[in-house]
């Protein structure tokens, strides 16, 4: 056991300093929050603006069986997404030290998260029979995407 100062005061948490999957975990859990939000669009991966504040944008997506995006980056963006239900597959293109092209695979179900970052090339989707929900936090630019082109011996290729 210890003691704890009588001039010790308990500083409020800066949300700015939350790591952003902790931000979409909680907001993941929190259905009252988005609830009313959700919608599922057929011909198209439908999103919901949940938050936007000085530093960051939380945004739920709903993801019918076959939606995806195409790949991209979210440009100087950090940030995280957390499956809410369903399953995703992110794929991640890079290159490797060296100069090769990379290609990583990652399923992800209920729970799962994934962080990105300036640059940070990738495309998600739901290959499911099931509908798939996530909630996604960008900081330092929004929710700004650019397209990239695959290239197999290259990596990827920003779109023009």
């Amino acid at each position: 056991m210890f003691a704890v100062p009588d001039n010790t005061l308990l500083r409020p948490e800066n949300p700015a300093l939350r790591h952003p999957v902790r931000v979409a975990v909680d907001v993941a859990a929190d259905r009252e929050r988005w609830g009313s939000l959700l919608r599922y669009d057929p011909d198209e991966r439908f999103s919901a603006l949940v938050e936007r504040t000085e530093d960051q944008e939380v945004w739920l997506l709903s993801w019918l069986p076959g939606q995806h995006t195409d790949l991209h980056d979210h440009a100087f963006s950090t940030g995280a997404f957390t499956v809410v239900s369903g399953r995703l597959t992110e794929t991640v293109a890079r290159r490797a030290p060296g100069g090769r092209a990379v290609t990583e695979v990652h399923g992800l179900s209920a729970g799962q998260s994934r962080v990105f970052g300036p640059g940070y090339v990738h495309e998600v989707r739901n290959d499911g029979p099931d509908p798939a929900i996530s909630v996604h936090v960008y900081r330092q630019g929004g929710r700004q995407m650019r397209s990239y082109q695959a290239n197999p011996v290259d990596g990827p290729a920003l779109s023009s």
